[in-house]
């Protein structure tokens, strides 16, 4: 839902063409951890769970996410630990937000349904898929399948060392978080400041993104997101460790592909994935699309997922 602080001058924002608030929206507990669950479509319909990208929210689905619900589907998405209005956490990795994909999904169903994630999200849902293969129908990843780049063979003692300096870069950071908050400013400042990283995406829907995952504090706007964390700090994690596991994936798979480089793209392409995919696997690839595929082409990447369902 748009902030309730919103100034009149700002309420132009608060829509666009497409998006569609949610229905239904509430909070799971995983572990004490509240996550924030949203939905959209009939309540009885057959369901299906949406993960965003890392530094993302719920709201990035709010045009592609209704456009589902229309099909006939209950469309789940979840803000992840320490985004949007989930809890903010002491912690953050891979297993803990596998642990919380798995709350929200205990919330909504237990026979297996369809999951669909978007870059971090993507590469979160099929390693969720590897783990709870039971609990998974189909598998679609939106640009977030991993590459075939190799990364060098060190030996025991260089991979001692890059971790030593991993972890007190990891301990600094966490040391400086502790006072940290999010620079604010006005709702199109942010909206700019986002589309340095989004560059394809529009400045309307960078403002309308800014009505949902940030909020207004008395010296300006700031983004919802723990500041604690960074770029790259959901790990242990390697791309080539997903690539060489995905063989053994049991649901179907869907991969879509975003062509177009971005600074946060994953740049994978189908050649590097042929080798390493489970059989029956579909790949597509979006020639004029940039990472946030499902955002700049909703209704045709809308229309894959539901061929691939049906």
């Amino acid at each position: 839902m748009p902030s309730p602080l919103l100034l009149e001058t700002e309420r132009r924002f608060a829509e666009y063409p497409g998006a569609e608030s949610p229905m239904r929206q509430r909070k799971v507990s995983s572990n004490g951890v509240g996550i924030a669950v949203s939905e959209w479509g009939d309540e009885t319909a057959p369901p299906v769970l949406l993960a965003h990208g890392g530094f993302d929210f719920a709201a990035t689905f709010s045009v592609f996410a209704p456009i589902l619900a229309r099909a006939g589907m209950r469309v789940v998405a979840f803000d992840q630990r320490g985004h949007g209005d989930s809890d903010h956490a002491k912690l953050y990795s891979w297993g803990a937000d596998l642990r919380d994909t798995l709350a929200v999904l205990d919330s909504v169903s237990h026979a297996p349904i369809p999951i669909i994630g978007h870059s971090k999200g993507g590469s979160l849902l099929t390693q969720f898929a590897q783990a709870y293969p039971h609990r998974v129908s189909h598998l679609i990843n939106i640009d977030g399948m991993p590459s075939r780049r190799r990364h060098p063979d060190v030996s025991n003692h260089e991979r001692s060392k890059l971790l030593d300096k991993e972890l007190v870069a990891w301990l600094d950071h966490r040391r400086r978080s502790a006072e940290l908050v999010r620079k604010p400013g006005e709702l199109e400042d942010l909206a700019r400041r986002r589309g340095r990283m989004n560059p394809r995406l529009e400045h309307a829907w960078l403002c309308y993104l800014v009505t949902r995952g940030a909020r207004r504090d008395t010296d300006g706007w700031r983004w919802k997101i723990d500041p604690s964390m960074r770029m790259g700090g959901f790990g242990p994690w390697s791309p080539n460790w997903e690539l060489q596991r995905l063989p053994g994936l049991t649901p179907p798979l869907l991969g879509i592909l975003a062509v177009i480089p971005e600074q946060l793209g994953w740049e994978t392409r189908e050649r590097d994935l042929r080798p390493y995919l489970p059989r029956g696997t579909e790949i597509i690839s979006f020639e004029k699309s940039g990472h946030f595929v499902h955002i700049e082409f909703p209704q045709e990447v809308a229309r894959s997922v539901l061929d691939f369902l049906s």
